[in-house]
């Protein structure tokens, strides 16, 4: 029960990276608010968990959305221990001149801005209580970019940037800032990252992961556990790969 008596919010939490996320913190004891632009799918979820955990539907692009989901959280909770900015979306892949600027906009918007927006609503309450733990739900895109996603790519070397900038600004504060930058997994984002889903695409994509297969929810789930506990006190700044060796 490494979260046990911990307050946890987690972006994006009614699917996919997320709800492993979500399962995980429930399984060591924290309380979860599960925050999804798909009210109805977290509001489904969170019926099947118990009750620690609350659904709340944001738009995390939106800083009155935002506002209001901390005012939710925050009356539920009265504090908030754990924040995983974990929502993002993605392009289809194409020529990078040929991405329309409308999803260039929505990508930057809810793969960074809602990083900016979330630390708005919620740091200031983790500075007056001295202890927080944020983790950004970046990607090895990040790191190790594939042709064909150029602006999803750009989007979470930012958020890369942005949990480094984040730690070294917030550790006086005690406040710990990482990120775990995932290879693609069986999540509603997989399609989009490949164009289409075929055997031969799915070959092809395996064979640049060395450990041959897909991330889980429960790998991310782990991993998030342990950066967000107490046992990684001396962890920040850190964008672990979770990746099955895709960046080697």
């Amino acid at each position: 029960m490494r979260l046990e008596g911990k307050t946890a919010l987690v972006t994006g939490g009614a699917s996919g990276f997320g709800a492993g996320i979500v399962r995980k913190f429930l399984a060591e004891g924290a309380r979860v608010a599960i925050a999804d632009v798909n009210g109805a799918a977290a509001g489904e979820f969170a019926s099947t968990l118990g009750d620690k955990a609350f659904a709340v539907t944001v738009d995390v692009a939106r800083n009155d959305s935002v506002a209001a989901m901390a005012e939710m959280v925050l009356g539920r909770f009265g504090h908030l221990d754990i924040l995983v900015n974990n929502a993002g979306v993605t392009h289809l892949p194409a020529a990078l001149e040929e991405v329309s600027e409308e999803d260039f906009d929505r990508v930057l918007a809810v793969n960074a801005k809602s990083v900016y927006l979330t630390a708005r609503h919620f740091v200031p309450g983790m500075k007056q209580r001295g202890a927080g733990a944020i983790l950004n739900v970046a990607s090895t895109a990040g790191v190790s970019p594939r042709p064909r996603l150029n602006w999803y790519n750009c989007s979470k070397g930012w958020m890369i940037t942005a949990t480094r900038t984040m730690a070294v600004e917030l550790a006086p504060s005690g406040i710990r800032v990482n990120a775990i930058n995932p290879v693609a997994g069986e999540t509603p984002l997989l399609k989009s990252f490949m164009g289409e889903d075929t055997p031969e695409i799915r070959a092809k994509f395996l064979s640049t992961i060395p450990i041959g297969r897909f991330s889980t929810p429960e790998d991310m789930g782990n991993a998030a556990c342990f950066l967000c506990s107490d046992e990684a006190s001396m962890i920040t700044g850190v964008a672990m790969e979770v990746d099955g060796g895709r960046c080697i």
